[in-house]
């Protein structure tokens, strides 16, 4: 069995998950998916994720309140924020809050 990159989403849109799983699986990545950000914080240190895909409205807390919480941990996982929110001030936001691209 190859040792695929691991993807996290982080994701509550079952559609949108399904849409990018499907990316995902078909280039040989290999997809965790969540879809709070509590679950997103603890699967981050059991599955050890080469790439974040974070979603900005989660139910339960904001993905910019993930992304902060995963840079104050002190893991340096690439977080790539995918989101409706186009607004140039979020987009700040979303890259001071530990993104490393919007």
């Amino acid at each position: 069995m190859k040792n695929l990159p691991i993807v996290l989403v982080v994701e509550d849109d079952k559609a949108i998950v399904h849409l990018l799983s499907t990316i995902l699986d078909a280039n040989d990545y290999r997809v965790v998916q969540v879809s709070t950000g509590r679950e997103a914080l603890s699967t981050i240190s059991s599955h050890c994720p080469d790439v974040v895909l974070l979603d900005l409205g989660l139910p339960d807390m904001d993905g910019l309140d993930v992304a902060r919480e995963i840079r104050s941990s002190g893991n340096r996982v690439p977080i790539l924020i995918l989101t409706a929110r186009t607004d140039e001030v979020d987009m700040v936001v979303g890259l001071d809050a530990g993104a490393d691209d919007y």
